[in-house]
């Protein structure tokens, strides 16, 4: 679990609760479900209308991400590729398949595929490239998701303001009802500004950053599987692989 950004949440909502408190207000007043009725559907919906559904379902599954990232091990990484171009170097490409089929992750089974099967270092470069270039333009759009949730929330807040403000004006000439009406107003305007600042741009800006991970470890499987088909040294490849710790 990433307790960085579990912290970090915490510690935005209990620093203006807090506030709330230290300024005398109750924080039963920043509680109002009609408030948060406005901004989460109208933000979902608009964010809805401008997504492709694949998109969208992506960024829905991907959000745990931000909690749950997915491990990307780089030193695991490179201590797999120098055994397999041992085993390459010993008993041929072909002592691969068994490499090949312990491995769990696809990517890295399509390049071990694609070494075995004697492809050109070029065209592995290519192939894979590919396949890397793809998923990092899938995966930023669902992470761009989040980005428009942070645009729209705001706006929406403002919207749930004015329909506050339009109850308030509707019910002057009874005093019971104003209240709840500029409540509405103002805490949609707070449940918008806070979600885009406090929740969906920091996802947005977390998800792009596990992303751009994930897609240079594949770089780095890429430059590893490439380097064996070439027939480079296990300690070449070993110490042109570490510059991807840096």
């Amino acid at each position: 679990m990433d307790y960085l950004s579990l912290i970090g949440i915490i510690l935005g909502i209990v620093a203006i609760l807090f506030g709330q408190y230290l300024e005398g207000g109750h924080i039963a007043t920043l509680i109002n479900g009609p408030a948060l009725l406005i901004v989460i559907g109208g933000t979902f919906g608009a964010v809805m209308l401008q997504s492709p559904m694949n998109v969208f379902l992506r960024a829905m599954r991907i959000s745990f991400w931000t909690f749950f990232a997915p491990k990307v091990r780089f030193e695991e990484g490179i201590d797999k590729i120098v055994g397999w171009s041992n085993i390459a170097r010993k008993e041929g490409l072909l002592g691969l398949e068994n490499v090949e089929d312990r491995e769990k992750d696809p990517f890295t089974q399509k390049g071990l595929q694609l070494l075995i099967d004697g492809s050109e270092p070029e065209s592995i470069r290519s192939i894979l490239d590919v396949d890397i270039s793809t998923r990092e333009h899938f995966d930023n759009q669902a992470a761009r998701v989040f980005e428009s949730m942070g645009g729209y929330a705001p706006t929406i807040g403002i919207l749930g303001a004015v329909l506050g403000l339009i109850q308030v004006m509707g019910n002057l000439s009874d005093p019971g009802k104003l209240g709840s009406g500029i409540a509405v107003a103002f805490v949609a305007t707070i449940y918008g500004v806070g979600s885009a600042n406090l929740l969906f741009l920091p996802m947005a800006k977390k998800l792009k950053s596990i992303v751009h991970h994930q897609i240079l470890y594949h770089e780095m499987i890429v430059e590893g599987v490439a380097s064996i088909a070439e027939g480079e040294n296990p300690r070449n490849i070993e110490i042109r692989l570490l510059g991807f710790l840096r």
